[in-house]
């Protein structure tokens, strides 16, 4: 009888444990829920102002290639600009090489209203341009609405859109 009553008793605390178990393994977890939409993610804001602002230095040292590594060149990089047909990452880089690389000097580079939209992995940046670029002694003015299309990779926030065209000029009545 002793036995009996031990085995029950054994029994007994191994369906406990093994329902205590279960228990355990059924419990649900709660998702973090994220909304792509309206969630700021003020990390990668910060990331990209950053990286914003390194893009900056690359010009104002005059450093090329630094420039061009902000870009994920590729077949799905994009460009419009002055109301011209779209181009692609070669033509940008062309371009950017050739135009940036005779910057003597930059004497105002700014990115006035600018609003960084993270969605995940990619970011819009829009802003009024408000650049002063010397060429030799001709200074240009830049005054363009820009839309720059950031994704994040493994080296960090690439642009891999462009958009520029002319901020419209207030009427000076």
């Amino acid at each position: 009888m002793k036995t009996k009553f031990a085995l029950a008793c054994i029994t007994f605390f191994i369906f406990l444990i093994i329902g205590c178990k279960q228990k355990e393994e059924t419990q649900v977890i709660e998702e973090l829920k994220i909304d792509i939409i309206n969630d700021e993610f003020p990390e990668a804001q910060q990331e990209i102002k950053e990286t914003f602002g390194a893009i900056a230095q690359s010009l104002k040292d005059g450093d090329i290639d630094k420039l061009i590594s902000y870009h994920a060149y590729g077949p799905k990089f994009t460009e419009f600009k002055n109301g011209e047909p779209r181009n692609g990452g070669k033509a940008n880089e062309d371009f950017e090489r050739s135009i940036f690389g005779s910057v003597t000097e930059v004497v105002k580079f700014e990115a006035n209203d600018m609003q960084i939209a993270v969605y995940g992995d990619v970011a819009n940046v829009t802003f009024h341009s408000d650049f002063h670029l010397k060429f030799g002694e001709d200074l240009a003015i830049v005054n363009d609405q820009i839309t720059l299309l950031f994704v994040k990779t493994d080296s960090g926030w690439k642009i891999v859109h462009e958009h520029h065209s002319p901020l419209k000029k207030e009427d000076s009545k």
